[in-house]
C-alpha cells in the first residue's frame, strides 16, 4: 500500500461549512481522512472497527457529519497517522 499522502483523495464536500475534514479516500478495508491541518489518518477494520468504518464511509460520501462522528465516537482509535 502506498504512503497515506500518496493516495488519491476525494475532496470532502463539507456541507455544514464547519468541518475540519478536507479529503478522504475509501479503501476496501478502511478509510483515510485528511484534515484541514494536513494530518492524515487511516481508520480500518482493526481500529476503530468495521461498524465505525462503514459509518465513516457513508458520512464521507454524503459530505456531512464525518468530522463530528470522528470527534464523538472514534477519537484516537486509528490504525496509522501521517502529518
Amino acid at each position: 500500500m502506498p504512503a497515506l499522502h500518496e493516495l488519491r483523495m476525494t475532496p470532502y464536500r463539507n456541507r455544514s461549512g464547519s468541518s475540519g475534514v478536507a479529503a478522504y479516500a475509501l479503501l476496501d478495508d478502511g478509510i483515510v481522512v485528511r484534515f484541514s491541518d494536513g494530518a492524515i489518518y487511516r481508520y480500518g477494520h482493526t481500529h476503530p472497527g468495521r461498524h465505525h468504518v462503514g459509518k465513516m464511509k457513508s458520512l464521507a460520501m454524503a459530505g456531512q457529519g464525518l468530522g463530528a462522528y470522528i470527534r464523538r465516537y472514534v477519537r484516537d482509535k486509528y490504525e496509522s497517522r501521517e502529518h
